[in-house]
């Protein structure tokens, strides 16, 4: 909250920018600041990082940052969120299994490693930022689900999964743990491999789908 109006402050104060800096958004330069923030995520955490140092790292006023994204919080979400496999409702391989294989193999295994260190650092900083907390339930957990129950739903228009099928509910709890927990059981980052053998022997069990 205190974040937020800071920002607007910021935004009303400081509208003209320096000419040597950028202020418009385009998608591609979206991407770019988007890869600019998890690069000083990864380097600082979030506890470290600034708007200010966005604003250095990328060339931008805090006006526009504040402008687009209101404050730290929905910046580092939206950037985490940009960087996942891509919307999980584009994907549509005519069977649940291959939906969630094609899903896991979006992204290399040093990408899924890079973006399970970046998880679990967050889930360490919700616990003291609140606004965190609600920023990544708004913008990352949300979003995310409304994906995944529009893949189980054709999953369930082509009979693969009974529609009162219990577990359909903790479809997202199932994934999200088999993605975060291996680090710390194992010791060993999610690979691709790891997470396909997972989708088969927990995932579409639960979900009372053959694997055979």
């Amino acid at each position: 909250m205190a974040e937020s109006a800071r920002g607007a402050a910021i935004a009303a104060q400081d509208a003209a920018s320096a000419p040597a800096r950028r202020s418009r958004i385009t998608p591609e330069r979206e991407a770019e600041l988007y890869r600019a923030v998890l690069d000083l995520l990864t380097e600082v955490g979030y506890d470290a990082l600034t708007m200010d140092a966005v604003a250095a790292r990328t060339r931008s006023s805090k006006a526009t940052l504040y402008r687009q994204w209101g404050g730290r919080a929905e910046l580092v979400v939206k950037a985490l969120r940009h960087s996942s496999p891509g919307q999980t409702g584009e994907i549509d391989t005519g069977s649940l299994r291959t939906d969630l294989h094609a899903l896991v193999t979006r992204q290399d295994d040093c990408v899924v490693e890079q973006n399970s260190a970046l998880m679990r650092g967050l889930a360490m900083a919700m616990h003291a930022n609140p606004d965190l907390r609600q920023a990544f339930r708004d913008h990352y957990i949300e979003p995310e689900t409304r994906e995944f129950r529009r893949l189980l739903q054709r999953a369930v228009d082509r009979g693969e999964v009974r529609p009162d099928c219990p577990a359909m509910d903790f479809m997202v709890h199932m994934l999200a743990g088999g993605f975060t927990v291996r680090t710390l059981i194992e010791d060993q980052p999610p690979t691709q491999e790891f997470l396909r053998s997972y989708i088969d022997a927990v995932v579409l069990p639960a979900l009372g789908v053959h694997t055979d």
